[in-house]
């Protein structure tokens, strides 16, 4: 009795250090995109009132946490019985990310009324700015619905072909690991002012280090946010480009003498931008055909 004890405790202890030493493989394959989902969500949780930050985070990090459970079982399935469907929903995916990058550099390059910045200037009531912020929650909890199916897909792919149980542990463990680093994470960037303002009404002396540090937080938050910006919107064509490489052969011989880094900056930028000219195209003929 006491021999068929240990025997379960020793194949139970070999199991958590099989699971173990997967979860440190399956985090160093998706330490790059879990750097792309800081980015990226870094830069839509931000641009909130200050007593609204907090409470807009913790809404899409439930958002977040609601994805992963979601997509962990289809997952599990789709791997075990559609291997090949797998491909087609991170191709979608690419296609949404490329297009959301495409649309972030348009706005950018091209002129145009800006209408959530013209909101923002406005004094809207409490209704309203729910409003505004349920939308962008939304937008939120969509780009890291597709960042998480490409994080799990690349958790996966590290044991396949280990126990089922193994799996489940390892992916698990990442997505969870990916949600509340991420989020944990950015809600420290966010918040980087008003720790500044605590510490420099924390000192009466206009020379000390205390206060000097804090003017630096607050100097600094929205330098940070608009670097963010950028490397969301870089990391949002990458992570596309990267999909399509990496599954399409096509693509991966595409431009077989440039670094993949660039290749898979260029995909990533012509699918978005092909993606962005169907899109306008298809906006153009839809208000003819509502004016007439």
């Amino acid at each position: 009795m006491a021999s068929g004890i240990f025997a379960v405790l020793d194949d139970i202890a070999a199991l958590m250090d099989d699971m173990a030493m997967m979860s440190k493989v399956a985090a160093r394959k998706t330490a790059g995109i879990l750097g792309d989902d800081l980015a990226v969500n870094a830069e839509k949780a931000s641009g909130f009132v200050s007593s609204r930050e907090i409470p807009v985070l913790w809404a899409i990090t439930k958002g977040s946490f609601l994805n992963k459970l979601i997509i962990l079982p289809i997952a599990f399935l789709l791997s075990a019985f559609l291997p090949w469907a797998v491909t087609i929903i991170l191709l979608i995916g690419g296609v949404y990310l490329g297009y959301e990058g495409a649309e972030k550099i348009y706005e950018f390059l091209v002129p145009h009324n800006n209408k959530e910045e013209a909101i923002s200037k406005l004094e809207l009531s409490e209704t309203e700015i729910l409003a505004v912020e349920k939308k962008r929650v939304k937008s939120a909890i969509i780009t890291d619905f597709i960042l998480s199916v490409e994080i799990v897909i690349i958790a996966l792919g590290t044991v396949i072909g280990k126990p089922i149980i193994t799996q489940i542990g390892v992916v698990t463990f990442i997505a969870i690991l990916a949600t509340v680093g991420v989020y944990g994470i950015v809600a420290l960037i966010v918040r980087m002012d008003d720790l500044g303002y605590k510490l420099i009404a924390s000192s009466k002396n206009e020379k000390s280090f205390v206060k000097k540090i804090g003017r630096m937080l607050v100097l600094a938050l929205p330098r940070v946010i608009r670097g963010l910006s950028v490397i969301g919107t870089l990391a949002l064509i990458l992570v596309a480009g990267g999909i399509f490489v990496h599954n399409l052969d096509f693509f991966h011989h595409l431009l077989p003498s440039l670094p993949s880094v660039v290749l898979e900056f260029f995909v990533g930028l012509l699918v978005g931008f092909t993606c962005l000219f169907v899109v306008k195209i298809v906006q153009k003929i839809w208000k003819s055909i509502r004016k007439t």
